[in-house]
């Protein structure tokens, strides 16, 4: 029956066909030229980062064909009609021409920037008065990649043509719109898929950093990538712009952005573990709220809160970022996250100093463990760009029954997992576990229904329940060889739900607990930390402890150093914020707009107009400080 159109559907698919084997086709020149930049090191190793091109090159394609596709698919009766054909064609071609150039244009400009073309191209042409100049220079100095270019249209064109559209007049117009509107309903469902890059719940939308995921070398990303994804994918998130406040002297002298820990005598080196748990706010623990004054105060936390009292805690301790990625890279790496999170941004893909990078340095076997699907939520990708050797998720695991249905394995089972696998370990080692079960949709395996007190909010049973796997675990861990020479470390990647007003206050929404344990002695791991501390000191104090002994780059602090010149940073997505000595600075990127009291975590009572003094003064030389030495190493790839 010609009113159901499979003529037409069939030809639309033949169409969307020819764009994927021409972004292979350009994947493969991209990567030719650029072989000396990128190595491969076998012809098996090229054709698997070329399959994991093409989730990337679904969404370039779904992206730049979504007009044409739906112009090609909504029943106007006259699709079949040559002019109409006519028409589709020039839109097909103008749109992909445009798009494939841009691939090709990446063949030369990777060399120059050594990342693919991202919106933050744009930025910089727009400070360029030669861009004539610079494009046909460009051409005369690399004539085989217009050729290619040529060739490659000129051959998909005669491709295009070989595949026709028969001319017809459909005789029962119901059949022919009720199957398109059906045709058209399934269609809009898999270019959604397509653009996010899968239907799951638990991910989302992919973006620059996933392609690491399937990568040897960070720098293999690029040939997952095409120019078309990343350009997209980047538009309206780059605010990274450089920018001059202060001299380089100041930097130094305020700053600090490098940092060195002399310890003598780690020997042997302990090993590292640290829990970043999914949502486990301050606002949770009895241990971490025992000075905030809340009237009728509970606490989820029973075993972290006698964990507690053996370790040395940071009672006054916040997130440097708002999401889980956000958690990750700051705790890790020691990078925060600003309006624009540096995970999702142009500049995420480049050598990093890190604590995975200092325990690769030292010998040590790093891993990286999380139970959902490999790849959710940017993890997978972003630590290979770390440098973790091991990556543990969901297909690790290969056991669907302890799946939760939405996100992760549960966390009881996979800490179990995780044990189990450290045990299998040469020391030292560096493991890190990014908890799961206290997301939403809040729920605790069916098994554990009743067991944990429900509480004022729906988080608060899946909080002890992780609670309770951590207790799990260390009931497991103490039994094993590796337990008594561990530094372990727990903190929340960011907080959630909100019970108590302390914690409805726009710094406080950043409140997360800090704990340092070790059983072993010798490395004084008690007491309490008071004053104002950050993920992003976890890497140096983890350096300084692991007795590292050379210049790390931070802009957080050792914890269990003498070093007390604290610099909070975060960010609500609108301004930056600033915990500096007695007062908070808000900051837009150009100037402070508000000062506040450093007790005043709800941003009530702006200074800004009336209290002014020299600390204010150098405080906001310090927020533009840090401010430019941030863009100046991220932009610039100086993060080592």
């Amino acid at each position: 029956m010609k009113e159901l159109r499979f003529r037409e559907i069939t030809a639309l698919i033949y169409r969307l066909f020819l764009a994927f084997f021409f972004y292979q086709i350009a994947r493969f020149l991209f990567w030719i030229f650029n072989r000396d930049l990128i190595k491969v090191e076998s012809v098996s190793d090229y054709f698997n980062l070329a399959y994991h091109g093409t989730a990337f090159d679904t969404t370039a394609i779904f992206y730049v064909n979504s007009l044409f596709i739906l112009l090609s698919l909504i029943p106007v009766i006259i699709n079949t009609k040559p002019y109409y054909q006519k028409f589709l064609f020039w839109l097909y071609f103008i749109m992909n021409g445009i798009a494939y150039g841009m691939n090709f244009g990446d063949f030369v400009y990777y060399k120059f920037s050594q990342a693919r073309l991202t919106s933050a191209a744009m930025h910089v042409a727009q400070h360029e008065s030669n861009l004539g100049r610079i494009f046909f220079t460009s051409i005369l100095e690399h004539p085989f990649v217009i050729f290619w270019f040529g060739f490659l249209m000129f051959l998909w064109v005669f491709l295009y043509k070989k595949v026709k559209v028969e001319e017809f007049k459909p005789k029962r117009e119901w059949v022919y719109f009720v199957s398109s509107i059906v045709t058209l309903c399934i269609t809009a469902i898999l270019v959604v898929g397509g653009i996010r890059g899968d239907f799951k719940h638990s991910t989302r939308p992919i973006n620059l950093v996933d392609a690491n995921k399937f990568v040897k070398n960070p720098l293999q990303a690029n040939i997952v990538l095409n120019s078309v994804f990343s350009f997209f994918r980047t538009i309206g998130t780059n605010n990274f712009e450089e920018v001059h406040f202060v001299e380089q002297k100041f930097i130094d002298e305020n700053i600090h952005p490098y940092k060195l820990y002399k310890r003598e005598n780690v020997e042997p080196k302990p090993n590292i573990v640290i829990f970043i748990l999914e949502s486990f706010a301050k606002e949770y623990s009895g241990a971490f709220n025992r000075n905030t004054e809340i009237k009728n105060f509970v606490s989820y936390t029973p075993f972290f809160d006698s964990l507690a009292t053996q370790s040395l805690i940071a009672t006054n301790a916040f997130a440097n970022g708002r999401q889980s990625i956000h958690g990750m890279s700051s705790v890790l790496a020691g990078i925060p996250s600003l309006k624009d999170a540096f995970t999702s941004s142009p500049y995420s893909n480049q050598k990093i100093q890190s604590i995975v990078s200092v325990s690769n340095e030292m010998g040590y076997d790093t891993s990286f463990f999380h139970g959902a699907p490999n790849g959710s939520m940017g993890f997978q990708g972003f630590g290979n760009i770390l440098g973790f050797k091991h990556y543990y998720g969901k297909d690790e695991y290969n056991n669907d029954a302890d799946f939760d249905g939405m996100w992760a394995i549960w966390d009881e089972p996979f800490f179990q997992y995780f044990a189990r696998t450290l045990n299998q370990k040469k020391s030292p080692f560096m493991a890190t576990m990014f908890s799961a079960s206290s997301h939403h949709p809040f729920k605790v395996p069916e098994k554990y229904e009743g067991k944990f007190k429900k509480g004022t909010l729906e988080i608060h049973a899946p909080i002890q329940y992780t609670d309770y796997s951590i207790k799990k675990f260390f009931e497991t861990a103490k039994k094993m060889p590796w337990y008594n020479n561990t530094i372990f470390v727990l903190v929340a990647d960011h907080t959630n739900q909100v019970a108590y007003p302390e914690y409805e206050k726009a710094i406080n929404r950043f409140a997360v607990p800090i704990l340092f344990y070790s059983p072993n002695p010798k490395y004084n791991l008690k007491g309490e930390i008071n004053e104002p501390a950050q993920q992003m000191d976890i890497y140096p104090t983890l350096a300084d402890l692991m007795g590292y002994n050379k210049r790390i780059r931070s802009w957080g602090r050792s914890l269990v150093s003498e070093d007390k010149n604290y610099m909070i940073v975060n960010s609500d997505s609108i301004n930056e914020q600033f915990m500096i000595g007695n007062y908070i600075y808000l900051f837009d990127g150009k100037n402070v707009t508000g000062i506040y009291d450093i007790n005043d975590k709800g941003l009530e009572k702006n200074l800004i107009n009336s209290v002014k003094n020299e600390e204010i003064e150098k405080g906001i030389l310090r927020c533009k400080a840090w401010y430019q030495d941030y863009m100046y190493r991220v932009i610039n790839r100086k993060l080592e």
